[in-house]
C-alpha cells in the first residue's frame, strides 16, 4: 500500500521538502516520517507540521500526495525507485536529479521539472513552467536519460543543454526550446515561440506545428526518419500520437545551429495535403 500524505498546513513561503521521495520514506516508521526535517524559509521544521501521514497495510515504495502544493519544492529529488503520485498543483524542482521510478502529477507544475535527471519517468497532466529537463545555471549538461511528458503548455528553455532522454510537450512552448542542446529528443505537439534550437550542438527537435526557424539553420530535405516510427510506438501507450506514415505527410529537415557550429536537427511536420499545395504553388520545387 502507498504512503499517503495530505497537506494540512499551507506553507506561507517556499517549503524545501526533498524528503518527499520513496528513497527517504519507504523504510521508516510513521513517527520517523513525521519527524523528518523540511525547510520553511530559514526555519527547520518536522514534516508532520505540514502533512498528515497515513499508511495502510504492507509498506511499499509508492507515495501519494494530496493538496495545493505550489509552494512545495524538490518533491522526488534524486529518487531511484517507486512512484510519486500528486493530486494537485506542485512547485519547482519536481524530480530534479532523479535516476529511476515514476512521478505523475494530476495538476500543473512549476519550473525545473526533471532538471539534470538521469532516468525514470515524469508525467504532468497539466501545464508546466520553464527549464524542463534543463541544466542548472553554470552546469554543463541537463538531463542525461529518462522521459518527461507534459500534457499542457511549457515555459522558457525546455531541454536547455540536455544530453540524452526524451521530452514531449503537448501544448505550445515558449522561446528557446533546446537552447544549447547536446543530444536527446524534444517533441513539440503544439509548436513553440522563437529561437528553437538556438546554439544546439546535437539532438533532435520535432515539431508537429509550424515553427519559426532561425536563419542559422539550413533546410535540407523532406524526410520520414525511421526513428520517428520507433518513438511513436514508445509514446503510444501514453496516449500520444506522433505522425510518421508516408501517406500522412513528411518532415522538413533543418540542420544547425551553424553559428556554433552544430549538428542538430529540427524536424517540422507537413501534412500530405499541405505538401501538395506547397509544391504546386512553387512549380514542384522544395
Amino acid at each position: 500500500m502507498p504512503i499517503t500524505l495530505r497537506l494540512r498546513r499551507r506553507p506561507t513561503v517556499p517549503l524545501e521538502a526533498e524528503v518527499l521521495s520513496p528513497d527517504a520514506l519507504a523504510d521508516r516508521s510513521l513517527a520517523e516520517i513525521r519527524a523528518l526535517t523540511v525547510y520553511h524559509g530559514k526555519r527547520q521544521l518536522p514534516l508532520g507540521e505540514f502533512f498528515d501521514v497515513d499508511v495502510e497495510g504492507e509498506r511499499g515504495d509508492d507515495l501519494v500526495l494530496h493538496g495545493e502544493l505550489t509552494k512545495v519544492r524538490w518533491i522526488g529529488r534524486a529518487m531511484t525507485r517507486g512512484s510519486v503520485t500528486v493530486h494537485g498543483p506542485v512547485g519547482m524542482h519536481l524530480g530534479a536529479h532523479m535516476a529511476g521510478g515514476r512521478i505523475e502529477v494530476h495538476g500543473m507544475a512549476g519550473d525545473w521539472i526533471g532538471a539534470e535527471m538521469k532516468g525514470g519517468l515524469i508525467h504532468v497532466h497539466g501545464d508546466a513552467g520553464g527549464q524542463i529537463g534543463a541544466a542548472y545555471r553554470g552546469s554543463p549538461r541537463g538531463m542525461t536519460d529518462g522521459t518527461i511528458l507534459i500534457d499542457g503548455s511549457a515555459g522558457l528553455e525546455v531541454g536547455m543543454r540536455m544530453r540524452r532522454g526524451t521530452i514531449v510537450i503537448g501544448g505550445p512552448a515558449k522561446s528557446f526550446v533546446g537552447l544549447q542542446m547536446k543530444g536527446g529528443t524534444i517533441v513539440l505537439l503544439g509548436g513553440a515561440e522563437l529561437r528553437a534550437g538556438a546554439w544546439m550542438n546535437r539532438g533532435t527537435i520535432i515539431s508537429i506545428e509550424p515553427l519559426p526557424i532561425l536563419p542559422t539553420f539550413a533546410p535540407a530535405t523532406r524526410v520520414n526518419p525511421g526513428f520517428v516510427g520507433l518513438l511513436a510506438r514508445y509514446l503510444h501507450p501514453f496516449g500520444i500520437r506522433l505522425p510518421h506514415a508516408p501517406e500522412e505527410g513528411d518532415y522538413r529537415l533543418y540542420s544547425g545551429d551553424f553559428s556554433v557550429p552544430g549538428k542538430g536537427e529540427l524536424l517540422v511536420w507537413r501534412p500530405a495535403a499541405e505538401g501538395v499545395a506547397s509544391r504546386e504553388s512553387v512549380g514542384g520545387g522544395i
